[in-house]
C-alpha cells in the first residue's frame, strides 16, 4: 500500500506553467532556460506526493486557515493545498516571488 499524494493542478496553476514558459522563452528568447526552468518546478511538485506538509503554510488570511502551503523553486513560489482524508495535493498557483503575491492571490 502507497501513502503517496496525488497531485492536481488548479487550471490557473496550469495557466502560470504556460506563462512562465511563454516569458521566458517568447519574451526573453531563451527557450532552453524555459524548459529547464518548468522541469524544475515540475520536479519540486511531483517531489510534493511525499510528506507534502514539510513546507511552510502562508501567514496570511485567508489562505493560512485554508491550509495553504508554499514551496520556493529558484525566483517562482508554488502554492497548494493538502487534503491529508483525500490523500491529494492540490496546486492552486505558481507565481514570481518578485510580484505582489497576496493582491494575486485576494
Amino acid at each position: 500500500m502507497s501513502n503517496a499524494f496525488r497531485i492536481e493542478y488548479s487550471s490557473e496553476a496550469l495557466e502560470d506553467l504556460i506563462g512562465i514558459f511563454a516569458y521566458i522563452s517568447y519574451d526573453l528568447l531563451s527557450p532552453k532556460n524555459a524548459q529547464r526552468q518548468v522541469n524544475r518546478i515540475r520536479e519540486v511538485i511531483r517531489s510534493l506526493d511525499f510528506m507534502p506538509e514539510r513546507y511552510s503554510l502562508v501567514d496570511w488570511e485567508p489562505w493560512k486557515s485554508r491550509n495553504t502551503h508554499k514551496v520556493p523553486v529558484d525566483n517562482f513560489v508554488v502554492f497548494y493545498i493538502v487534503e491529508e482524508e483525500a490523500n491529494k495535493v492540490t496546486i492552486i498557483r505558481i507565481l514570481y516571488s518578485g510580484r505582489d503575491i497576496r493582491n494575486i492571490l485576494r
